[in-house]
């Protein structure tokens, strides 16, 4: 019977992050009201308490948007032994489809409590060290295989291209560039600091 019980309220959270995420996708996160994820998860303000505060259950959001973008892009560069092929992974998997890219919305709608809440600052650090390290290790593998030749440190090279994505994710969300649009520009960043077009297969 515990085990039961336990799972019916793993399940009725998930079901709450969800409608977290679906509250924040339409309200954003400044105009959000417990009584909007109370309405999208079809239950009383009483019960979506029971899993949390309004902060708590937003910042627990926030770290399953982050496990989930980190983890789709470290697990399509694993896909590789190539560094070439993983470099090429890496930045398709970056930017968001389009403006309405759910996932990639949701990370941007918290970015700027990051200015004044040091727990969220440090968990957006986190994300981007997360995705600075992916790329770092891209990088140096590329090194040792002879397939790049880099311009400058590794870290500081993947920095640059997760400082680009971040700024470009702006531009896709806000309409103003094409996934596309970006994804040609990270490729050219890439083809000058590595010596490789990441836009061409590298391997059959």
């Amino acid at each position: 019977m515990p085990a039961k019980k336990g799972g019916r309220k793993e399940a009725r959270r998930a079901e709450l992050s969800a409608a977290v995420q679906r509250a924040l996708l339409v309200r954003g996160l400044e105009g959000l009201r417990l009584r909007d994820i109370a309405e999208e998860a079809g239950v009383t303000p009483a019960a979506v308490l029971y899993y949390g505060d309004l902060d708590a259950l937003v910042y627990a959001t926030y770290q399953q948007a982050i496990e989930r973008f980190s983890q789709e892009r470290e697990q399509a560069a694993d896909r590789f032994t190539d560094a070439r092929d993983k470099l090429a992974a890496c930045i398709e998997n970056g930017p968001a489809s389009g403006p309405d890219d759910a996932l990639t919305r949701l990370l941007f709608e918290y970015w700027p409590r990051c200015l004044r809440d040091p727990k969220a600052a440090a968990l957006d650090s986190a994300l981007t060290e997360r995705q600075v390290a992916v790329y770092a290790s891209v990088l140096v593998l590329g090194q040792d295989q002879d397939h790049f030749v880099l311009q400058d440190p590794p870290r500081l090279l993947a920095a640059n291209l997760v400082a680009m994505e971040d700024g470009y994710q702006m531009e896709i969300l806000a309409g103003r560039r094409t996934r596309a649009e970006v994804l040609a520009a990270l490729h050219s960043y890439a083809r000058a600091v590595t010596g490789h077009d990441p836009s061409r297969p590298a391997t059959p």
